[in-house]
């Protein structure tokens, strides 16, 4: 045996021996370890504040810039890409879509197409297609295009604010809040409302999908299916509901006989702001679409603070691309600077499915993406006048699957009485046949003209015993008491793969039940009920305790009571109540979702918690905002802080008090 063999020969021996001292356990690989993160260089000076990005048959990437500029990038996955611009003066370009040889782009006020008839590298014909109404307000953002299959172009439009009601969206001209179909002659065809700030359009399998934003009575962001004459729930774009050529049937009055808006004034006649009452009867927006049945609720929710905060692009994953997640979702996150992945199915004829986290970590808002010929996706991102968890302004990046497979939860699937699970790996059946490695609860949000939601209506879910697959790629779990139309949280934390023991690398899934399939349930044997986390019943009486020997002491002297050491000894010592440390308090920072929108020393979302302290509110006052906040005290900031009544009082009291030692 030669020395080098003796090397590899005794660092296999440590390796061993480190097993065996830790149990056999290994550190579980993370998310980065499967999906790299690079930069494409851009040339300097450059400000790439995506708007939009389409790939184009050649393998030449469009980027739009919030700027109004588009680049033309010929060898993008190259080290060295070149950018050429390929038009500028545009005006808040927030979508990119390629078709016949021509660029098309959602200015604000218009779907534009941009030619190169010359062929000198530059668009020298510029077309409106179509223009819509804009009353100037900053928040009219447009988005699009996603091209149809019938090679027509969807588009959607935010609503604005009110003036003295700064916080109601509103929909000031016509078809703001609405999704609009444009023909490429420039017909355009208005196809449903009730969006508030749709940056996410997607197709997907030839149908329309949208993400929006969480916001005043949506209570979270999700996905959802845009068909024809829908209604997504928020009611501004009902104003243009009886105009000509509008599908939709709901109209303003019909809605405001069924919904209270809260539009009530104080002694003086000025609006008072719609705030979060706690305790209050509220009803679900699955509970009004009993009332309007047009009402479309997410197909699969994306929980506020957990699964983003500012949700965009709606992308599907094409076949030998990212492994086994082909068929599958992608969506960005502008305000996290992250990307989830989602998995839907269709019950009883309707849309739903499971969320998962995919991939943290941009250096700035996602809010574009785009398949690269070679597998690799680009990711566009814009930080300015929203925030976001990035540390940069703006970016261009790539997200690279290295070919390892990651040990995941492929697919989330309703069953009749419970959920089936398929893994991308064997699991460990020891690990996954114990009921106690499993846990599901459920919940939903308000619906209401507040900004934002709690979660309401959470309720815990016994599992009453799992079934494992032959092969270990599936466990069928049954789970007590489903409810349709609830968002079902279910985690995995004590699963561990067959090969090396890992966890998962993301153990938990948001499964939004709009229904509950037919079928059977699951019987027979194979189903275990095995549960580790109960002890087992006490068999054998408890033996007393054995008698020891008395200890021999020394007693102390008597003292007198007007003792001096005496009265000191007596006197009741003051509790210092010390504030937490970050350890302390980052575990209940990422639970209530805080760290989504607020970091300790930087400016984020929201403001820093160092700049907080500096407004030396009381720990009572900072309690009351977490579950009222003014956002009118942070008037620099775009994205309002959403009511937080379910923080329990111990927990926010303790962050309260951590906040204020960064003074």
């Amino acid at each position: 045996m030669n020395y080098i063999q003796l090397i590899k020969r005794a660092a296999a021996l440590c390796s061993l021996a480190a097993l065996a001292l830790n149990g056999g356990a290994q550190e579980s690989p993370k998310e980065e370890d499967f999906f790299r993160i690079a930069r494409l260089s851009a040339p300097e000076g450059t400000i790439l504040e995506v708007g939009g990005l389409t790939v184009m048959p050649n393998g030449n990437l469009g980027v739009a810039t919030r700027r109004g500029d588009v680049f033309i990038v010929e060898n993008p996955t190259s080290a060295r890409p070149y950018f050429r611009k390929f038009a500028s003066g545009l005006h808040e370009v927030l979508g990119l879509a390629y078709k016949d040889g021509s660029l098309y782009c959602a200015q604000r006020g218009e779907l534009t197409k941009l030619t190169d008839t010359n062929k000198d590298g530059k668009a020298d014909v510029i077309e409106t297609v179509y223009q819509w109404p804009l009353s100037g307000h900053y928040h009219e953002y447009s988005f699009g295009p996603k091209v149809a299959p019938d090679g027509s172009f969807f588009v959607s439009g935010n609503v604005a604010f009110g003036d003295e009601e700064w916080y109601r969206g509103e929909s000031r001209v016509p078809w703001r809040g609405w999704v609009m179909r444009i023909t490429p002659e420039g017909q355009m065809q208005p196809w449903a409302t009730g969006v508030r700030s749709p940056a996410g359009l997607g197709m997907i399998d030839g149908e329309l999908f949208y993400a929006d934003n969480q916001g005043d009575w949506l209570g979270s962001g999700g996905i959802v299916h845009v068909k024809k004459g829908s209604f997504m729930g928020h009611p501004a774009g009902l104003r243009w509901s009886q105009m000509p050529g509008s599908p939709v049937t709901l109209t303003e009055a019909q809605f405001r006989a069924k919904v209270d808006e809260r539009r009530n004034k104080d002694a003086n006649g000025r609006a008072i702001k719609p705030e979060n009452i706690q305790n209050e009867k509220f009803v679900t927006i699955a509970e009004m679409k009993k009332e309007f049945p047009m009402i479309q609720t997410p197909a699969v929710w994306l929980p506020h603070g957990i699964y983003g905060i500012s949700n965009s692009e709606i992308l599907p994953i094409p076949d030998n691309t990212f492994g086994p997640f082909a068929g599958q979702l992608l969506i960005g996150d502008q305000g996290q600077s992250k990307i989830m992945r989602v998995f839907m199915e269709k019950v009883n004829g309707e849309y739903q499915g499971a969320a998962f986290d995919f991939r943290a970590g941009f250096q700035s808002g996602v809010l574009r993406m785009a398949w690269s010929p070679d597998g690799s996706l680009f990711v566009g991102e814009t930080n300015r006048g929203w925030g976001s968890a990035g540390d940069a302004n703006q970016g261009l990046q790539r997200l690279i699957w290295n070919g390892k497979l990651p040990f995941e939860m492929r697919a989330v699937r309703a069953m009749p009485d419970g959920f089936e699970i398929e893994f991308t790996k064997p699991v460990d059946k020891a690990s996954a046949e114990d009921i106690a490695s499993y846990n599901v609860e459920s919940f939903l949000y308000k619906y209401h003209p507040v900004y934002g939601s709690p979660t309401v209506n959470t309720r815990g879910h016994d599992i009453k015993g799992v079934k494992v697959s032959e092969d270990g790629m599936k466990a069928r779990i049954i789970v007590d008491g489903l409810r349709p139309s609830y968002i079902h949280h279910i985690r995995l934390d004590g699963v561990r793969a067959q090969e090396g023991s890992y966890s998962l690398v993301h153990p938990m899934a948001y499964y939004t039940l709009n229904n509950i399939p037919e079928g059977e349930r699951l019987t027979g044997t194979g189903i275990s009920t095995k549960n580790s986390a109960k002890s087992p019943k006490q068999t054998t009486p408890a033996k007393a305790p054995a008698k020891t020997a008395p200890q021999k002491t020394t007693a102390a002297p008597l003292k007198s009571p007007d003792d001096p050491a005496n009265r000191s000894a007596a006197k009741p010592t003051a509790q210092k109540v010390t504030a937490p440390t970050y350890a302390e308090v980052k575990p209940l920072l990422a639970k209530n979702t805080c760290l989504a929108c607020h970091n300790a020393d930087k400016k984020q979302v929201g403001p820093a918690y160092k700049d907080v302290a500096k407004r030396k509110y009381s720990v009572e006052k900072i309690v009351q905002l977490i579950y009222n906040p003014q956002p009118q005290n942070w008037p620099d900031y775009a994205t309002p802080m959403p009511p937080m009544p379910q923080v329990p009082k111990a927990e926010a009291e303790k962050i309260a008090r951590w906040i204020n030692s960064l003074k």
